[in-house]
């Protein structure tokens, strides 16, 4: 196995046409890479034509690389055409093992004997989806968070066939990419972010349905407290800087009691008819009437200035911890 170095790529495929892969198309056509697109459903091409000429105007906004250009957008009649010849292929097929690995079954005839098939996969694990390819050794997990073209975020985790080198490869390519991958030491269902984001949202959902807060409460507390400081970096590194001098050392002299008092009654509500009643319910009083595409746009404009505003301040500050 002889794989391309990460920089000298000049196109890619994707697999899957859906959110997150006309997403990712965009992405890679900002960054200046040819991308070839495949998607089962009748008339995807004309979606990710749709998606990619709405998302263009942002990928500008927020800077192009060289050779960017819609243009070379490309669609394939079948799974095996688009990544035949392929060095990378980001695959983002629905979320079921059976689809995927009957996918597989086709990708994995038609992929080069050095391509790197990436998975988007949001919890699968990816032992289950090599298990019996050819290829699966050039196989990972590369999980973004949505939508891709926006969200910086990469989680890249190999399963037991992996060859570590590939995991490396792929950490490697998205960073070229300017994406902040991360390394799983080993999978997980539901990988790291997602998991993360669950515990919290399982304490919002126990605060909401116990009736100790309003779930618009709850997100002002998380959007207008934490959510600030998450935006510039991780919890650990929060209370890292939390114990002063000392760091996290001291803060674990001075809260650890506390926190240890509230990990303890940390709430473990279950997904019951009543409590999904209750959050659609919460939900819907939170939106306070505004349309999901009202809350989306707004969400997009204001994710856009963060990201330019953090890109503006990282490049004045240079590269540091966060």
């Amino acid at each position: 196995m002889t794989l391309a170095a990460p920089t000298s790529l000049t196109h890619v495929a994707v697999i899957g046409a859906g959110t997150v892969g006309s997403s990712w198309a965009t992405f890679f056509l900002a960054r200046g890479l040819g991308v070839t697109v495949w998607d089962p459903a009748p008339g995807f091409e004309a979606r990710v034509n749709v998606y990619v000429e709405r998302a263009w105007p942002v990928m500008q906004r927020l800077g192009l690389a060289a050779g960017a250009d819609p243009a070379r957008l490309r669609f394939a009649a079948t799974a095996a055409e688009a990544v035949t010849g392929a060095p990378f292929v980001q695959e983002s097929a629905p979320e079921d093992t059976v689809i995927k690995r009957a996918l597989y079954a086709e990708l994995d005839r038609a992929l080069g004997p050095d391509a790197v098939l990436a998975s988007s996969s949001s919890g699968l694990l990816i032992s289950e989806l090599q298990k019996g390819w050819t290829s699966a050794p050039r196989m990972v997990i590369g999980h973004p968070f949505n939508p891709p073209h926006l969200i910086p975020l990469v989680e890249v985790v190999g399963g037991p066939e992996t060859d570590p080198a590939v995991i490396d490869w792929a950490i490697a390519f998205y960073q070229s990419l300017g994406k902040p991958a991360i390394r799983l030491n080993r999978e997980v269902t539901g990988h790291v972010a997602n998991r993360l984001q669950s515990a919290l949202w399982r304490e919002a959902v126990h605060l909401i349905t116990t009736g100790v807060a309003s779930a618009a409460d709850v997100d002002t507390a998380i959007a207008y407290g934490p959510g600030l400081r998450w935006s510039l970096m991780g919890q650990t590194m929060v209370w890292h800087l939390g114990g002063g001098e000392g760091g996290l050392a001291r803060m674990f002299e001075i809260l650890g009691p506390a926190i240890q008092s509230w990990w303890d009654d940390l709430g473990a509500p279950d997904l019951t008819p009543e409590v999904k009643a209750k959050m659609v319910e919460q939900a819907n009083a939170s939106a306070a009437g505004q349309s999901i595409a009202e809350i989306a746009r707004r969400r997009d404009e204001l994710l856009i200035g963060l990201i330019e505003t953090l890109g503006t301040i990282r490049g004045r500050l240079g590269p540091g911890v966060p």
